[in-house]
């Protein structure tokens, strides 16, 4: 997985603009389906996807859980869970990817949770973000810590969402 995550990140700045695209041919190709559940991202995930025509072939849809009360009501997210761990962390990234996908029903879920700035957020420092995903019941988070704007941290947790389901099936082809 490293050894992907080096190509992936040397390739970031270049694939940029068509990461989703290449996201997109691979669930077509396997014909999977995708939904996501977001927080910092506010959204930026899901119109990635949409943007492409075709994109209802294998995009579901998208919950931005912004507030904690959507993450419980309408991802699913067991509020102990986020009592424990906080809002910000690799439990909820998991949690709030495998609820989407359950609610959605689709074969993939994928969720975005940080803190984009200006300020910290109980104490988890800006540019903290944790991605998570939920494939057929295996549950993946991976944390990262991004400087810059907000929107810089939005864009970037965006990417690397999108990377994570690129990795999950292997295909590197640029």
């Amino acid at each position: 997985m490293d050894q992907f995550q080096a190509i992936l990140d040397q390739v970031s700045t270049a694939a940029n603009a068509k990461l989703e695209e290449k996201v997109a041919n691979i669930l077509k190709k396997h014909n999977h389906t995708i939904s996501v559940a977001e927080s910092l991202t506010g959204g930026l995930i899901c119109s990635r996807l949409t943007r492409l025509a075709g994109s209802s072939d294998f995009f579901l849809g998208g919950i931005v859980s912004y507030h904690t009360l959507v993450k419980v009501q309408q991802v699913g997210v067991d509020p102990k869970l986020i009592a424990t761990h906080g809002v910000v962390s690799e439990e909820v990234a998991k949690a709030m990817a495998d609820g989407v996908r359950k609610r959605l029903k689709s074969d993939i879920g994928l969720s975005a949770t940080g803190v984009a700035g200006p300020d910290p957020q109980n104490g988890v420092p800006v540019g903290v973000v944790w991605v998570g995903m939920s494939v057929a019941g295996e549950l993946k988070a991976k944390k990262f810590v991004f400087d810059g704007t907000r929107e810089d941290i939005r864009q970037k947790a965006s990417q690397e969402a999108l990377g994570m389901v690129w990795l999950h099936y292997g295909e590197l082809i640029i």
